[in-house]
């Protein structure tokens, strides 16, 4: 049977909604779509809202994730329903690391990123846009700076444990003019995570700048997931 489930998962400092024009565009084709909404307040808290979402398709699934959403799927990943992970822009952690370890070891173009005094990080409004999503409308960049879903420094900085790309077929998008990870890092995870990869001239923000391309890697997964599957 094809997989015909997909669950969405955003990433640090935004929330579900930037994921509206990919998810139109799989419903249009016959796919059945959850756009998750972890919290960012905890690893853990992020880890429990994912696997719900992955519960209530009540079937296999391929698991999307943006940015630190691609943290929160590789320990996601592993849940029995998952047939396929895609990373946008995203971080496919290793064993042992995290989201901070991996800006630290190559870092990403912006100087923008400060915390608070509750553990929580955020971007300056001011460098919004030029630094997460320098190819979208202004006055979309400029809503979702000042609607920012702060992250936790807990969940930046918790190191994985169980990468389920190790033992789940994986695909790539990486964004070539990213100034939130390093777009040689992406390159770097992706190859080492032996994924399909692709690479378009995007922001961070790939899903949102390059909508169809996203849409076009995720239903490839689920068809790629769904022959492997028909092989076994």
């Amino acid at each position: 049977m094809p997989i015909k489930n997909v669950v969405l998962v955003h990433g640090a400092f935004a929330d579900g909604s930037g994921w509206e024009p990919v998810a139109s565009i799989l419903k249009k084709n016959g796919y059945k779509v959850s756009v998750a909404q972890p919290p960012e307040t905890s690893y853990a808290d992020d880890q429990k809202y994912t696997k719900a979402a992955i519960d209530a398709m009540g079937g296999p699934v391929v698991l999307v994730g943006h940015s630190y959403g691609g943290s929160i799927i590789t320990e996601a990943g592993n849940h029995p329903n998952v047939a396929a992970l895609v990373y946008i822009a995203a971080f496919a952690l290793d064993e042992g690391e995290s989201c901070a370890s991996i800006e630290q070891a190559l870092p990403q173009a912006s100087k923008a990123f400060k915390p608070d005094g509750n553990n929580n990080w955020w971007i300056d409004q001011e460098h919004f846009a030029a630094d997460f999503a320098a190819d979208i409308p202004p006055e979309k960049a400029w809503f979702m700076s000042i609607s920012q879903v702060p992250i936790s420094t807990d969940a930046f900085t918790h190191k994985v444990t169980n990468p389920a790309w190790k033992h789940k077929p994986t695909w790539y998008m990486v964004a070539a003019q990213d100034r939130s990870i390093n777009p040689d890092q992406e390159r770097m995870m992706a190859k080492r995570a032996k994924a399909k990869t692709i690479e378009v001239n995007s922001s961070h923000v790939a899903y949102m700048s390059f909508p169809k391309e996203a849409a076009k890697l995720i239903e490839e997964a689920a068809t790629g997931a769904s022959q492997a599957r028909g092989a076994d």
